[in-house]
């Protein structure tokens, strides 16, 4: 068979395949990504059946999902927006850090992989999926509870700590020299702070210059400048992801609505065949030997995630049942995770199956913790103060009437 149609048939058979996957995921009410691990799993190097042809179509497409990801993700925050929760919510954010991104370090530090895997381990656990928490909240109807601006407070302090950490990360995977990191965090810093400078002062003018009446020129304007400026950043050693966040978040207003809604389903589509080259990517038999450890670590992180939720909550004021449910939304990790991992398996192969299995244990586990977190610990301190209650009872018991 000739390999264009072979790729033309692989292509066609995934791409149809994620779209049942997505529908079956859309029944049961579970965001689709651990699904397309699965399919992944299945039809890479080890899987049931291997694809070969459409590998590097499927390869490049994963990098455009990377983007369009994290370029969408910017286009729902403005820069004042992320300038105010920087200065509102850095403690929790900080809390956040350590709390979550401790462990996923101490994991790989104890597993014998080395300190610039356990920078890349600490990331894997540390950041939470801006992505299965939005499409939670608006599944359980909380867009409009008072806790909800605090977990989305914390979404953005990590996804603008992404700035940093990915530069960082690509420096020591790189194995640049201590000028050479220090150098690349100094372009991403100086990176950054341009972007923000212009957005807020100029932002306006950045939209109209990008503005136009016909949704395929706008697309094509933006979509173009994206990948431009994603690969500048790439060749900087500053991340093509980071690139794409600083474009998404330099465009606003009607701008950034009209690409928003035009590129969504572009995103959609290359962020699936992002997680699907994720899985193909990784051994399934190299699962098995990890599972207890992502296991043990899904389950510490969970319950650190909740603390964070509660944490920042609390600073906010919002009382008891707010405060768990904060903390029960923030446990899923997802694509960030998968970005960060799939960055390190060239240094430590064996980052991808760890976290493959922790992302599929937490994705499926965080919109049930989301759920049933606040109702649970609810039940637990009813129960608590009736057993109190009966206790004191017995210890001082009525006095006897004559």
């Amino acid at each position: 068979m000739h390999n264009t149609t072979a790729m033309l048939i692989e292509l066609g058979a995934i791409i149809l395949a994620l779209g049942l996957l997505g529908r079956l995921a859309g029944r049961v009410g579970f965001s689709p990504i651990p699904l397309y691990l699965l399919a992944g799993l299945a039809f890479g190097h080890g899987g049931i059946l291997p694809l070969r042809a459409s590998e590097e179509f499927v390869a490049t497409g994963a990098e455009i999902g990377v983007i369009l990801l994290l370029l969408l993700l910017g286009l729902e925050y403005s820069a004042s927006e992320l300038v105010t929760s920087l200065k509102t919510q850095y403690p929790s954010g900080a809390v956040d850090f350590v709390l979550n991104a401790v462990p996923g370090a101490v994991a790989a530090l104890l597993l014998g992989w080395g300190p610039v895997a356990a920078v890349a381990l600490a990331g894997v656990t540390w950041i939470s999926s801006s992505g299965v928490i939005a499409k939670v909240l608006g599944d359980l109807r909380r867009l409009g509870n008072r806790e909800t601006p605090i977990v989305l407070g914390v979404l953005v302090i990590e996804d603008l700590a992404m700035a940093l950490y990915l530069p960082i990360l690509t420096a020591l995977l790189a194995g640049v020299s201590l000028a050479g990191g220090t150098l690349t965090l100094l372009i991403s810093l100086s990176t950054v702070g341009a972007v923000l400078y212009v957005a807020l002062r100029h932002g306006g003018l950045v939209s109209r210059a990008v503005s136009s009446d016909s949704a395929e020129l706008l697309l094509l304007v933006v979509l173009g400048l994206t990948l431009l400026i994603a690969g500048i950043a790439q060749e900087l050693q500053v991340s093509a992801a980071v690139g794409a966040f600083l474009v998404g978040i330099a465009l606003s207003g009607e701008v950034a609505e009209g690409a928003g809604n035009l590129l969504t389903p572009l995103r959609d589509l290359f962020a699936a065949v992002f997680f699907v080259f994720f899985g193909l990517s990784t051994d399934p038999a190299a699962i098995p030997p990890v599972l207890v450890p992502a296991l043990l670590l899904a389950v510490v992180t969970a319950l650190t995630k909740i603390a964070t939720g509660w944490y920042a909550a609390r600073r906010a004021g919002i009382r008891g049942a707010g405060r768990w449910r904060a903390g029960g939304t923030l446990v899923a990790r997802g694509e960030f995770s998968i970005v960060i991992a799939g960055l390190a398996v060239g240094t430590e192969p064996r980052i991808g199956p760890l976290a493959t299995a922790y992302v599929l244990i937490l994705v499926v586990v965080g919109p049930l913790t989301a759920r049933y977190t606040e109702p649970l610990v609810g039940r637990l301190t009813r129960r608590s103060a009736a057993a109190e209650k009966a206790g004191h009872a017995e210890a001082d018991p009525a006095p006897a009437t004559a």
